[in-house]
């Protein structure tokens, strides 16, 4: 039962993580027809490393606290 409770703990975490990382990208494209805007942005190659890395730290915490959970 604990277990099951921490990989519920996981998805919600994970599904947490993936709809936030969702918000900032959407937020980070430029309007149609401003490239001046466009030109303020960071690279996407950078903004994507960054979002996966704080998905892949998310996953590192969810599963160090479902195996301290199953301890």
């Amino acid at each position: 039962m604990r277990a099951a409770f921490s990989l519920l703990a996981l998805v919600i975490v994970a599904a947490i993580v993936l709809s936030l990382a969702k918000k900032q990208a959407t937020a980070l494209k430029p309007l149609p027809g401003s490239p001046a805007a466009s030109a303020a942005l960071p690279m996407p190659k950078a903004v994507g490393e960054q979002v996966q890395n704080s998905v892949d730290e998310a996953a590192r915490r969810a599963a160090e606290a479902a195996s301290a959970a199953t301890n």
